[in-house]
């Protein structure tokens, strides 16, 4: 079975009813990063949110898909959209952006910045030592 056509086809039918944390397209580490973006946990409040955003990186050796690991206090839908309108926009996410990726930090939103400053560089050597392409975490 071909995961990307039946993602497409659901897409197509239902895209209204689809929740904004199911990404768009099959990718087989993302369980994985669920799993080291859960290890993260925020205590204060704030208006920070963390977000990720999947890399289109066919072209490389190195696989698919890759990371950016980024910190805003726009939501992460609106945040992409600057990216991709070339606002402060990071480069790889300009170039190479494909999609947000909700779900594995769903609970780093509304945080303080100088926490969110902290955990986004810890999430990105993180999702780095567990050997995925990763850019920003600055």
């Amino acid at each position: 079975m071909n995961v990307e056509a039946a993602l497409a086809r659901l897409w197509d039918c239902a895209a209204d009813s689809i929740p904004d944390w199911l990404p768009m397209r099959y990718v087989d580490w993302l369980p994985q990063v669920y799993d080291i973006a859960g290890q993260c946990q925020a205590a204060a409040g704030g208006r920070t949110h963390i977000y990720l955003v999947l890399l289109d990186y066919a072209d490389s050796t190195n696989g698919p898909y890759g990371l950016y690991v980024g910190m805003s206090r726009y939501p992460a839908a609106q945040r992409f959209d600057q990216h991709k309108a070339g606002i402060r926009a990071a480069g790889p996410v300009l170039k190479r952006g494909l999609e947000v990726l909700t779900g594995p930090v769903q609970h780093l939103r509304f945080i303080a910045r100088a926490e969110a400053a902290r955990m986004e560089e810890e999430l990105a050597e993180s999702l780095r030592a567990a050997g995925l392409i990763v850019k920003g975490g600055h």
